[in-house]
């Protein structure tokens, strides 16, 4: 069981001060006189557009029934949000595929994703991406909501990719994010030996000009902060641990790059090394953030793949 689960905490049922949880859907119990509108502010931290796109759809409720958010409520009054209501992501069609899942709840679904396999449905996989195994995946247990990913990692990459099963879940992580909160962990063997062993690297990085795909180090770039430690020395390269103070595609690939030790495997950033491996050594190892219903703090782990496994063991 690779999920680790910090404060267990029961699965089925949740409660954490005044919020409960009856599968998605969610219901406070009111402590002192208000309005719904600013309990869904201080107790949920919904934003504006989520709470009026909620209350157009009358999924609040006040003792069971449909109410306006501007409602005043009294102690003991029972505030609902009904998050089970049914969506589809009608551009992406079902594949049935072997998805190996770490870490499942009402309101969460993490998967190790295989390097090669893409997170997102283009016209090259249109059919084969990773969202299109999700979708079939919520069909099979019979869960009518949209792909919403939390986590996005390239096509070359393997390791761990969240989804939140609702939006305001959603909603919440990208809160996380945002405030950096929600902590994101990669393994990746590179050329060479790094020195220092433990170091930040602190640089730019933009879109390359004239591609759209490939990015590059630039003055007017977004910030973009890559933490890395050495694990192990080999004779010609080097097992990292990288973790993100920004999330920046490419992030890590430029990062190493542009100090001279670029991710084994890497085409785009580096040289290929089909007689080592055949993709890009990098892994989502980790990822860290408080579940937004319990507040409890949820580690989940991936497996390293047997291709980057079989040079650590050398």
């Amino acid at each position: 069981m690779f999920a680790i689960i910090e404060n267990f905490f029961n699965l089925c049922y949740y409660i954490y001060m005044n919020i409960l949880n009856d599968g998605m859907n969610l219901t406070y119990i009111v402590d002192s006189k208000n309005t719904i509108n600013n309990i869904l502010t201080s107790q949920f931290n919904m934003s504006k557009r989520l709470k009026t796109k909620l209350i157009n759809n009358k999924n609040v409720l006040l003792n069971g029934s449909f109410v306006d958010t501007r409602n005043t409520v009294d102690p003991g009054d029972k505030i609902t949000l009904v998050l089970n209501y049914p969506e589809d992501s009608q551009n992406i069609i079902d594949t049935e595929m072997d998805l190996e899942i770490l870490y499942e709840d009402d309101f969460l679904l993490a998967v190790n994703k295989p390097a090669g396999v893409a997170v997102h449905p283009s016209i090259l996989h249109y059919n084969d991406s990773l969202s299109n195994g999700i979708k079939y995946y919520y069909k099979a247990i019979g869960l009518k909501k949209k792909i919403r990913i939390i986590n996005r990692i390239d096509l070359n990459t393997s390791g761990i990719v969240l989804f939140a099963k609702n939006e305001y879940i959603q909603e919440c992580l990208i809160k996380q994010m945002e405030s950096k909160k929600f902590a994101k962990t990669y393994l990746a063997l590179v050329d060479g030996h790094i020195s220092p062993a433990i170091g930040t690297i602190n640089k730019p990085i933009a879109r390359k000009e004239n591609s759209i795909i490939e990015r590059c180090i630039s003055k007017n770039g977004q910030k973009s902060i890559t933490h890395y430690k050495v694990l192990k020395n080999f004779n010609n390269y080097t097992l990292i641990e990288c973790s993100l103070g920004t999330g920046r595609t490419h992030q890590i690939r430029v990062h190493m790059a542009s100090i001279n030790h670029p991710v084994l495997g890497d085409t785009l950033y580096g040289t290929s090394k089909p007689n080592v491996i055949n993709r890009q050594a990098l892994h989502s190892y980790k990822i860290k953030f408080i579940h937004p219903i319990s507040k409890n703090t949820i580690s989940i782990k991936a497996p390293i793949p047997k291709d980057m496994q079989n040079l650590i063991n050398i």
